[in-house]
């Protein structure tokens, strides 16, 4: 990114760093400085987010298999090249008919129903989603059914706070109406800015649990005053 960092310095993950910085935490910094750059630019938050997710998949991700066929199992896949593994990837994208793949493909195919892969810890895989509902389930037995169910959904668009978060100076928060731009022009703040867009969600979301339903965050349970609908005992929730 060569106008991100035009001196050349200050990449990620540098050796001679005096204080070591994890790439999440360097890239979580870079996205919250007041120069928004960074931000705006236009392949830094994806490129950030694949290798992010990359790792993740490489080193949360693993395979499970029943024990009476673990010897011959694992016997087996060693045998099998990477090259193999890659065109059946290929034919699988494509969605190739199991009577097009070779004798070897077929074979690997075999072996992988026999596999489970497990990447609980990969968030939008389907074993986080059961993951959460695991977790959901022990919450229903340590604490009971909850007794409400909401979805939480601000919209950024229409909202006063996030034009303040963009840098709309000109949004009068003390007014009871304040004045916008047009919707249009709101839009593109929306698609121009994810990152203000997160950051009002978040506040959001914190504002509600704490001004309305009574929740101290920093000490992980109710007020005392508690909130509009009583004192909380546990909540859960879940992004899409």
């Amino acid at each position: 990114f060569p106008t991100l960092f035009p001196l050349g310095i200050d990449g990620f993950e540098m050796k001679d760093r005096p204080v070591s910085l994890s790439f999440q935490q360097q890239a979580a910094y870079y996205l919250n400085l007041h120069n928004r750059s960074f931000r705006y630019h236009n392949t830094f938050i994806f490129v950030c987010l694949n290798i992010m997710q990359c790792r993740q998949a490489h080193l949360y991700t693993y395979f499970t298999i029943r024990k009476s066929y673990f010897s011959k199992i694992a016997q087996e896949l060693a045998l099998v090249s990477p090259e193999i593994l890659n065109m059946l990837a290929t034919c699988l994208e494509n969605e190739s008919s199991f009577s097009d793949l070779s004798t070897e493909e077929k074979g690997a195919m075999n072996l992988l129903k026999h596999v489970n892969t497990i990447a609980a810890h990969i968030p939008g895989s389907h074993a986080s989603k059961i993951l959460v509902r695991n977790e959901i389930h022990n919450y229903f037995g340590y604490f009971g059914l909850p007794q409400l169910f909401f979805t939480f959904n601000p919209n950024p668009a229409h909202s006063p706070i996030f034009q303040v978060m963009y840098g709309d100076s000109s949004v009068d928060l003390t007014s009871c109406f304040p004045k916008l731009v047009s919707a249009r022009e709101r839009a593109i703040c929306l698609a121009h800015d994810p990152v203000a867009a997160t950051d009002f969600y978040r506040f959001s979301f914190k504002c509600c649990f704490q001004y309305l339903l009574g929740w101290d965050f920093k000490k992980s349970k109710s007020t005392e005053e508690g909130g509009v609908l009583g004192h909380l005992r546990a909540f859960y929730g879940s992004s899409e």
